[in-house]
């Protein structure tokens, strides 16, 4: 059972992603500011994950408060929230959650609680947050494995498991376990998701733990093994849909999407509602996250490129919601139109 973000009483703790597969190591994060570079740094990643830790990390910078004044609390809860919000743009899971932290906290207020009291109020609602993260994957995981095949094939883009959520399930590695728990055969391939190799680091080391058959293979290769039969299906996760079912993921995956519809393979987005955003029209208004160009030009401390070369490193695009065949909730499966359908499992 892998849970890569969690509360103890000295910190908030955080499975250190960046050393995955060659070595598994626990930070204990004792500040809001070490939670948001841990956020900011990848020590924890993927949508879902960013939520609960920015949540986690709003809840240990308000235990931290030494005041006695709320008023004073109030101005270091708002520039916690704001620091927190400056992490990772596009992962809108981190925006969720920093507004339903504040939602508790001003109602705490309301309630004319004291300091120490919101201090608990807050850690409770971010373990909730948690909690039911990790049960949203196990619903996403019931409805989308009935959505594939026994004894087929899945091609999934960098990695949306348990590291990538709350932990247990996943979001497109959930819908995979979700269909192994089922009864059904299912092989996985993993593309190595340049230039943070999340599929060839983490994807591939999580289906080894739960002994998934997985091949690895470049970024390169997917439409080949596509024109050979050898993919089924597509599952991916996402960190912001839009309300018209645009899907921004990892950088990427608009290129296995197209290459998906041309070969006629479903291609299917696994993600809970908070990663649903009513609020923003189409994909045009996400944000795309840009990093550092070091990402590309080296792996860990081996230079791979000129010095001095010109670099894009985009970290998402937008998948049109045309090239999306299902978009699959903790509420149920959405399809076209999504303008109509997601907003419907928000109503129910």
């Amino acid at each position: 059972m892998i849970i890569p973000v969690k509360w103890s009483d000295e910190g908030v703790l955080m499975l250190d992603q960046r050393l995955l597969p060659t070595e598994e190591k626990w930070l204990t994060l004792k500040s809001y500011t070490e939670v948001a570079d841990g956020i900011r740094e990848m020590v924890v990643r993927g949508a879902p994950a960013i939520g609960v830790s920015a949540a986690y990390g709003i809840a240990l910078g308000v235990k931290n408060f030494v005041g006695t004044n709320i008023a004073d609390l109030v101005e270091e809860f708002d520039y916690i929230s704001e620091v927190m919000g400056k992490t990772r743009p596009t992962a809108v899971n981190l925006f969720w959650a920093i507004e339903r932290m504040r939602r508790t906290f001003d109602q705490a207020k309301t309630d004319g609680k004291s300091i120490s009291d919101i201090k608990q109020t807050l850690i409770a609602e971010a373990k909730n947050i948690h909690d039911e993260d990790i049960e949203s994957q196990r619903m996403i995981a019931e409805h989308g494995g009935k959505l594939l095949a026994d004894n087929s094939t899945v091609l999934t883009h960098c990695n949306a498991g348990a590291l990538a959520t709350g932990g247990v399930w996943g979001t497109a590695l959930g819908v995979i376990r979700g269909a192994v728990n089922q009864g059904k055969t299912i092989a996985v391939i993993a593309d190595e998701t340049r230039p943070y190799l999340q599929g060839a680091r983490l994807t591939a080391w999580e289906l080894q733990q739960d002994n998934i058959p997985v091949t690895l293979i470049t970024d390169s290769m997917s439409g080949h093994l596509m024109k050979k039969g050898r993919v089924q299906a597509v599952v991916v996760g996402s960190d912001r849909i839009a309300a018209n079912g645009d899907v921004a993921n990892k950088i990427g995956t608009y290129m296995v999407a197209v290459l998906a519809r041309q070969h006629n393979i479903p291609f299917y987005v696994a993600a809970p509602l908070s990663t649903v955003d009513l609020n923003c029209p189409t994909g045009e208004e996400i944000p795309i996250e840009e990093r550092n160009t070091r990402e590309v030009t080296h792996v860990q401390e081996i230079q791979l490129a000129p010095e001095g070369i010109s670099v894009n490193n985009y970290a998402f695009d937008v998948t049109p919601n045309e090239f999306v065949d299902a978009i699959i909730t903790e509420k149920g499966v959405a399809r076209a139109p999504y303008t109509e359908t997601l907003r419907r499992m928000f109503d129910e």
